[in-house]
């Protein structure tokens, strides 16, 4: 009997060890619905950027604005009609720009701001004005019309431009030197 109970217990061990593990259930769930909600505003934002920036273009018919597959529009103060080259990645891109708000108001002017030279794609600067930077030449002026989030976005630059606002900034690129 002792042998029977013994090889009865082992068979109950060895079966019940070889259950296979079941998966932890989180202790709390969360829904989402922080960013539905977080979208959904993000949304609102980027629609009343667009209806300002389309209002400005509706009354100026002096210029032909551009629309830019990136999310901004633009028009050229200047443009050389010559086959010269656009920056491409890693050039190296040397430019004066100013910053306004849609009314018009100077946020920061050229002199503030300097000669400022950018490596292409390869150092951090607004989406907006590294997309347009793109579309110049050397010697060419551009006013780029550009919503919050090509802009400052949320957080603005934390001194003079505020949160989700759009801006109007005019480039000059002085000079392009190709690395390539």
């Amino acid at each position: 009997m002792n042998k029977f109970f013994i090889t009865v217990l082992g068979m109950f061990l060895v079966f019940s060890a070889c259950k296979t593990p079941e998966a932890r259930r989180p202790v709390k769930t969360t829904s989402g619905s922080y960013i539905d909600a977080s979208v959904a505003m993000n949304k609102k934002i980027i629609a009343a950027d667009e209806k300002d920036i389309l209002a400005i273009i509706e009354k100026d018919t002096s210029r032909e604005y551009l629309s830019s597959e990136q999310g901004f529009w633009y028009f050229f103060n200047n443009q050389i009609p010559s086959e010269t080259e656009q920056a491409d990645f890693g050039d190296i891109v040397e430019y004066e720009y100013d910053i306004k708000d849609l009314n018009g108001n100077i946020i920061y002017t050229k002199e503030e701001l300097g000669t400022q030279e950018y490596h292409m794609d390869k150092e951090e600067l607004i989406s907006g004005l590294r997309e347009g930077l793109k579309l110049m030449k050397e010697g060419e002026t551009a006013t780029f019309l550009l919503p919050s989030h090509k802009a400052f976005g949320y957080y603005g630059d934390l001194k003079r431009i505020g949160a989700n606002m759009p801006i109007i900034t005019t480039v000059t690129i002085l000079n392009i030197e190709q690395i390539n």
